[in-house]
């Protein structure tokens, strides 16, 4: 087929056949591609008319059907977020070192990716390696060295335990900083198993009695007044025991972000009794 421009508009482009091509078939069979590109608003709309089983405008020996189906593979848009999305989805970030609590990092990370969160797991290696060897041998791979996190807004920073990755976090200037940034400016940050006792309260960044972390003599013994409950909520601050508390503690931080029904419907999905 021979195509000739018909008409040409900002950012949007039509051809037809030409009238030679029409005498050559009496039953059109037409049909449309759309491709929605991801960085521009332009749409190209090219209409192709043939018989079945005809050379279609690109020279390729093709059926309708098939062209069809690769009309509607290419219809599908790559569209890019909206405002209102980029809104609502919340920051986390989950610094982590070697020696971290495996258990503890996964719940915190898989849970709050369900309810949608952009999660950014950050290590806090004095080198800079973004792999970390946790508790029990597991090897993670962070995203992001936690020097790339300064100087970010997050809704969430939410630490695991594990010792001495415990320790380690404490020890990371960059993260304490970034912590107390969030106290600051009434942003929730929390920490569960050694992690309340080892990093918040050492820092002083739990002000109040009551919270809770992993019921050994030697870390409740640093916490004021501690509680044996599962998960602590206190204002923008939450604390919780250990590895088997770590999916109801990654639900309480999904329900302070997004709020409580939302918790309820992903711990139904994940077959969690809150």
């Amino acid at each position: 087929y021979v195509f000739k421009p018909l008409e040409v508009k900002t950012k949007r482009v039509r051809f037809v056949p030409s009238e030679t091509n029409l005498t050559q078939t009496n039953r059109p069979n037409p049909f449309s591609m759309v491709r929605m590109l991801s960085r521009s608003t332009t749409l190209i709309a090219v209409t192709f008319l043939g018989r079945s089983a005809s050379t279609n405008a690109f020279g390729i020996k093709s059926s309708a059907s098939h062209l069809q189906r690769f009309a509607l593979r290419n219809t599908v848009p790559h569209l890019r977020m909206s405002s209102s999305d980029a809104e609502t989805k919340k920051r986390v970030l989950v610094p982590i070192a070697n020696d971290s609590e495996e258990i503890e990092t996964s719940c915190i990370t898989d849970t709050l990716a369900r309810f949608g969160a952009d999660v950014t797991v950050a290590s806090v290696n004095p080198d800079g390696d973004l792999v970390c060897k946790m508790s029990r041998g597991i090897k993670f791979l962070a995203d992001i060295p936690i020097e790339e996190a300064k100087g970010q807004e997050w809704d969430l920073i939410a630490l695991p335990g594990g010792m001495p990755g415990a320790e380690h976090l404490r020890d990371c200037d960059i993260l304490i900083d970034l912590l107390k940034e969030q106290k600051a400016k009434g942003k929730i940050y929390a920490a569960v198993c050694a992690s309340p006792a080892v990093v918040l309260q050492a820092k002083d960044l739990i002000d109040t009695a009551g919270h809770t972390c992993y019921p050994a003599p030697g870390f409740r013994s640093t916490m004021k007044d501690p509680v044996d409950t599962d998960v602590v909520v206190q204002e923008n601050v939450a604390t919780s025991k250990g590895p088997g508390t770590s999916l109801k503690f990654a639900l309480s931080l999904g329900e302070m972000l997004y709020g409580k029904e939302m918790a309820d419907q992903i711990a139904t999905q994940m077959l969690v009794v809150r």
